[in-house]
């Protein structure tokens, strides 16, 4: 029977063949090539030190840096170099732990001033390099400049303690002037013959005092990102009484709110709604001349809903035939929270309700 011989080809291999790892350095004399190149190619400033803390080597960026040659380096001590420049006292007790104790020195921040580049600030790193049997051992540093990164740092940090003061200055500023429109215009109201006149400056005056009044809430807030409406609102109603009702009037308001934070943008419209109500309740609710007076201001939240209900004992608003100025004010502050205002006038009072979100996620407010 005739054989037949089959022959299996090997598959041919692509790309360049890597040569064995104990050949691959052939040629580089105990490293000592190798290890020069590769501390010139670093870009950062570095020293090869040996026991007694003189430079074995240096590399090219660490001449360019601080402009120093060859001779004024090699074989110096390190606390030599720069005339002397580098001899920091902790810099050196810390080189000198490095050593008989094996340590590592990450990032450790000096400053100073060198010759021809000025004041410096650099973070320092150095680690020891040992032979195999640990006869021998070096001590690499590595120097990072980040003189600019720190000058960004302090620039940036002037930069926001300069806002922190204009934002701490522009609220007292305000309300300077708030106070002074709002004398002018109680001056003038003193003055002029016409009752109308006077009626609207008196207006006008009330309606400054409450901007003046949420203006200062918001200023005693330390966190203007989210009010805390419980106490953003009690303040506000007892700066209102202060300066709308006093002790002339015997009205009373009561502030009812849950917990709960708003933004600062919700809280002014918020604060400037409740301020435009009280003014309304205060001029229409009681002119029977009753004894006594109570105007309830409630807010109730249920993140993201909320409702703001202010609610008088008084006859109202019933007897406005044209809504008013305060109406219109609430009606397009309300407007811009994206809220529902509704009225409710009964015998026993004009409640005005505000809510914005679902309606079914928050639970009647008390009467």
């Amino acid at each position: 029977m005739e054989q037949v011989a089959v022959v299996v080809a090997a598959p041919q291999q692509s790309g360049v063949e890597i040569p064995d790892k104990r050949n691959l350095f052939v040629g580089i004399d105990n490293g000592h090539t190798l290890a020069r190149a590769i501390v010139d190619t670093i870009r950062e400033p570095l020293l090869v030190l040996d026991k007694d803390l003189r430079v074995v080597t240096a590399s090219r960026s660490f001449f360019t840096t601080f402009g120093l040659d060859v001779g004024e380096v090699a074989g110096r001590a390190m606390y030599d170099l720069a005339g002397g420049r580098w001899n920091i006292p902790e810099l050196r007790l810390l080189l000198e732990t490095i050593l008989p104790q094996h340590a590592v020195m990450e990032a450790y921040e000096v400053e100073q001033d060198f010759p021809g580049i000025g004041r410096r600030t650099m973070l320092l790193n150095a680690r020891t390099v040992s032979d195999a049997g640990g006869d021998r051992a070096l001590i690499l540093l590595a120097i990072e400049d980040v003189t600019q990164q720190r000058t960004h740092i302090r620039e940036l940090g002037a930069l926001l303690r300069e806002k922190e003061t204009l934002l701490q200055e522009v609220p007292h500023r305000v309300s300077n002037s708030l106070q002074i429109i709002a004398s002018i215009l109680s001056l003038k109201a003193q003055t002029v013959q016409s009752e109308e006149i006077r009626e609207h400056l008196q207006d006008a005056h009330r309606r400054v005092l409450s901007v003046a009044a949420v203006q200062r809430q918001l200023q005693i807030s330390k966190n203007l990102d989210r009010i805390s409406m419980g106490s953003y609102l009690s303040r506000l109603c007892q700066a209102l009484a202060e300066s709308m009702i006093g002790d002339s009037r015997p009205i009373t308001l009561k502030i009812e709110a849950d917990g709960g934070t708003a933004t600062s943008t919700t809280a002014v419209s918020v604060g400037l709604i409740v301020t435009e109500l009280v003014i309304n309740a205060l001029k229409h609710a009681f002119v029977d001349g009753r004894a006594g007076g109570v105007i309830v201001i409630r807010y109730h939240t249920n993140a993201p809903a909320w409702r703001l209900e202010v609610a008088d004992d008084g006859v109202g608003m019933a007897d406005q035939a044209t809504p008013g100025l305060g109406t219109s004010i609430v009606e397009a502050l309300s407007k811009q929270l994206d809220a529902d205002v509704k009225v409710s006038v009964t015998s026993r009072g004009t409640t005005v309700s505000i809510a914005h979100g679902e309606s079914a996620s928050l639970a009647p407010v008390a009467a």
